[in-house]
């Protein structure tokens, strides 16, 4: 008989756990169903099931959903889920993001938006929807293996997030006291106070929204692919193109704004430095983006030429393929080292590695098997036509893809063949030059072809035309990239710029031929010169970004600094209300506040004109959280412009205690003498100075006073106070210390100025020299309270930003404009 264990909720774990089963169940009937009725397209019946099958799918998801958040809100840490991503101290929205902090969440969110997807389907796919939605519903089979978390012959299928906490961890291993006390064991949930809460790195208002984001991209890549595999599979060869193109589309927009969304994830939360680190989670996810947008080209000219079809069908696929095997990289555990935000390993490699196997062997088997059948244009294709080009143009974004698999892939042939494969030394500079290559033809191609028409052109009017706008894309890029510094870096970001603003010129002239009366080009182009501004406000933002803390007065840092990938000639000490010159500005660390469990840093700007005036005057905030297990987690703080941001984070301070709440409530402790330097004793008179390390200490006045804190004093005892004003950096601080003479004994009362680290005692009267005598203490300087501070001025970022969200527009238009065209039956 099972133990009863006090206080535990298991209805929701049980109820969410059979609703697992009945996805996975569900699902595989709904992928036989359709497979039966797209190969017996007489009978209704199978069709009917189908469907049956692919609601109840949706509805055990949504249960899943519903049975999960359940046991989040109400913070039932009984289960592991609960216990590792969320705590009780997560506000609401953090709650939510717990969700998919985790791979059985994220994965449930994948399952989620694929089912939307495929009700969808169902409604919108007509004749398609049988061997279209075989394939989804299969795919929904296999993601719901992720989530069973069943154990068959001694080998263990998926991770479900129903799994109770004694379940995962033997409580009586870890906590002995429950393997001899049976009674404390049964109770142990009330040892459990707290969950684990979220790593710091996500409690970001990003991972509200990212994360949904990213995962409707990938959810939405089946969809073309499973008009690929209907195609083959049903040989309707050219009829699948114009239906896909729409949804690949769709994929193309959501996924590439998901991906966008993480850099600026990356650059306002992140200590990345920036927005884009080329580390191997962020490619993962970029790889199947860039074949996804080759294939819509391709699939664009196979529609418009009937060049091109095996190469659109190849890639089409392989986009999805792709995604599955970005799923393998970040959840594998196979990037545990190499990347800081992959997925730990949950015991599921070869579960994943499968599920890519699969679907890549099922896409390689129906190429053979169609590959004599397959439609090949005999007419050579014009090498003046904008078909041509755009292939082109199609296959170097696949040769990025390529080396970006190949060089993230390198960790993954080691752990599958056992050799010992070395990645890049730089591997940013190294992803930066041979990616910024292709960029080069790419964006070039994106503004010739805009010259091209369909099948034939002109070729001489398209030379001169392509000329003059060369000619004068020549002459604004030589203005950018000496105005911005970008001639100072690679030749090769000198011609990324060029053919950025090259294409953004010539998709401006095709927009405004659009708005003239062509409105159905308008799309591409907006897309186009989205694409363009990015490149431009990348090149310049990245490549041009200046390190405004430089460490000028050579201060050393720890090993553990360094290894932290921290440049310490980049990072500035700044002790507490002493401002330090940081290019421009006068910067000024003017002290904390607290909001468990994030410590806010208060860093002031100041900027003044020619006769000191200040002519602005800004405070940033950058955070941190002490974390036991990860050390100074810190988010950065950004002033924005319009042509620049001003990034701020800090790597290091001693201000930041693991018991902030204490802190925050003033309990901070015992003073200690020990702690500050040889003492100096002055014997002075009111107006004499007392000089220190950054300035300066006058006695202002002696004063008889009647009444020391709490402490009664009769006529017998005597209690003098001096009034000291304290200079240091153009701020003037008052200390007041006092001597009390009770009951014959001497006492003193110390008065501290904490943002100078200097204390006061006033030690002894001498009457007979109309003098008293103060003894102050200075702490160290690596006592007082300080930050180890990182700022970086990003020109022209906004590009960037507004480039992307131009490309989305611009996708959005042409989704718009290629449903139109579908009429399928």
């Amino acid at each position: 008989m099972d133990t009863a264990f006090v206080g535990e909720h298991l209805i929701p774990g049980s109820l969410g756990q059979f609703f697992i089963v009945l996805s996975f169940g569900s699902a595989l009937f709904a992928a036989i169903a359709y497979y039966f009725a797209t190969n017996n397209k007489t009978d209704n019946s199978w069709q009917t099931l189908a469907r049956a099958g692919f609601i109840i799918n949706t509805v055990s998801v949504i249960g899943i959903g519903v049975c999960l958040f359940y046991i989040i809100v109400n913070h039932l840490f009984e289960y592991q889920y609960a216990h590792e991503h969320s705590s009780r101290a997560l506000p609401v929205y953090y709650i939510i993001s717990s969700f998919w902090d985790g791979q059985e969440g994220s994965f449930w969110l994948w399952t989620f938006w694929q089912s939307v997807l495929g009700s969808f389907m169902i409604w919108k796919a007509k004749t398609w929807e049988r061997p279209v939605m075989t394939v989804i519903a299969f795919s929904q089979a296999m993601l719901a293996t992720f989530l069973l978390g069943v154990e068959i012959f001694g080998i263990r299928i998926g991770s479900s997030p129903f799994i109770l906490l004694r379940e995962a961890v033997n409580l009586k291993d870890s906590a002995p006291i429950f393997a001899t006390n049976p009674e404390l064991y049964k109770n142990y949930l009330s040892y459990i106070k707290d969950g684990n809460g979220m790593n710091p790195l996500l409690q970001n208002y990003w991972m509200v929204i990212h994360p949904p984001t990213l995962f409707l991209g990938f959810g939405s890549m089946i969809i073309p692919f499973a008009y690929a595999i209907a195609g083959l599979w049903q040989k309707r060869y050219t009829e699948w193109i114009k239906p896909a193109i729409p949804y690949g589309l769709f994929a193309m927009m959501v996924l590439g704004t998901g991906i966008i969304m993480g850099a600026f994830w990356a650059y306002e939360s992140l200590t990345f430095g920036g927005f884009w680190a080329w580390d191997p989670v962020e490619n993962a996810s970029i790889i199947p983006w860039l074949i996804l947008v080759g294939a819509v080209h391709v699939l664009i000219v196979y529609k418009n030429s009937g060049h091109s079809y095996a190469t659109a069908t190849i890639m089409t696929m392989m986009s999805f393929v792709l995604v599955l095997y970005a799923s393998f990289l970040t959840r594998s555990g196979v990037l545990g080292e190499t990347s800081v935000h992959s997925f730990t390993d949950a015991g599921m490699f070869w579960h994943l590695a499968i599920d890519v196997i699969i679907f890549l062997v099922v896409s390689i088997i129906l190429l053979v098997l169609r590959w004599k059948d397959l439609p090949i244009t005999q007419k050579d294709e014009e090498t003046y036509s904008r078909e041509f080009w755009m292939f082109v143009g199609s296959v170097f974004m696949c040769l990025s893809c390529f080396h970006l698999v190949v060089v993230s892939s390198i960790p993954v042939w080691n752990a599958m063949f056992g050799t010992k494969l070395a990645p890049p030394t730089d591997p940013v500079k190294h992803y930066n030059i041979i990616q910024a290559s292709f960029a080069i033809v790419v964006t070039l191609l994106t503004g010739v072809s805009q010259f091209l028409k369909y099948k034939k052109t002109d070729v001489t009017r398209f030379f001169i035309t392509t000329g003059v706008y060369i000619g004068v894309a020549a002459l604004i890029t030589g203005a950018v990239i000496f105005l911005t510094g970008v001639y100072k870096l690679n030749f090769v970001f000198s011609l990324v710029m060029l053919c950025s603003i090259y294409s953004i010129l010539a998709n401006g002239k095709i927009l405004g031929d659009a708005v003239k009366g062509k409105f159905k080009l308008a799309g591409s182009a907006v897309a186009h010169i989205g694409f363009g501004l990015m490149l431009v406000g990348a090149l310049i933002a990245a490549g041009t970004s200046k390190v405004i803390s430089e460490n000028t007065a050579g201060t050393q840092y720890s090993e553990d600094f360094i290894k932290g990938k921290n440049n310490p000639m980049e990072n500035v000490t700044m002790y507490k209300n002493m401002p330090v010159t940081m290019g421009k500005y006068q910067v000024t660390y003017v002290g904390d506040s607290i909001a468990p469990p994030n410590h806010y840093f208060k860093v002031q700007y100041k900027r003044f004109d020619d006769n000191g005036k200040v002519v602005e005057d800004f405070m940033l905030k950058p955070n941190a959280q002490a974390n036991r297990k990860m050390g100074l987690i810190s988010s950065p703080d950004t002033r924005h412009y319009l042509f620049s941001d001003i990034y701020t984070h800090v790597n290091m301070a001693n201000s930041i205690t693991y018991d902030e709440t204490a802190e925050a409530e003033g309990h901070e402790g015992e003073d200690d003498d020990s702690k500050y330097e040889a003492p100096l004793v002055y014997e002075v008179a009111v107006g004499d100075t007392l000089p220190f390390r950054e300035g300066y200490a006058l006695l202002k006045s002696v004063t008889r006073i009647n009444k020391v804190k709490s402490i009664e004093l009769n006529d017998k005892d005597v209690a003098v106070e001096l009034a000291i004003d304290v200079v240091s950096n153009g701020k003037t601080y008052q200390a007041k210390p006092i001597y009390l003479i009770k009951n014959n004994n001497a006492f003193d009362f110390a008065a501290k100025v904490e943002d100078l680290g200097i204390k006061f005692r006033f030690s002894k009267i001498i009457p007979e020299q109309n003098k008293v005598e103060v003894t102050m203490y200075q702490l160290p300087p690596g006592e007082r309270k300080y930050i180890v501070m990182r700022a970086i001025n990003f020109p022209f970022i906004n590009l960037l930003w507004a480039g992307t969200i131009i490309m989305v527009i611009g996708t959005l238009m042409a989704i718009l404009r290629r449903n139109k065209e579908i009429k399928v039956v």
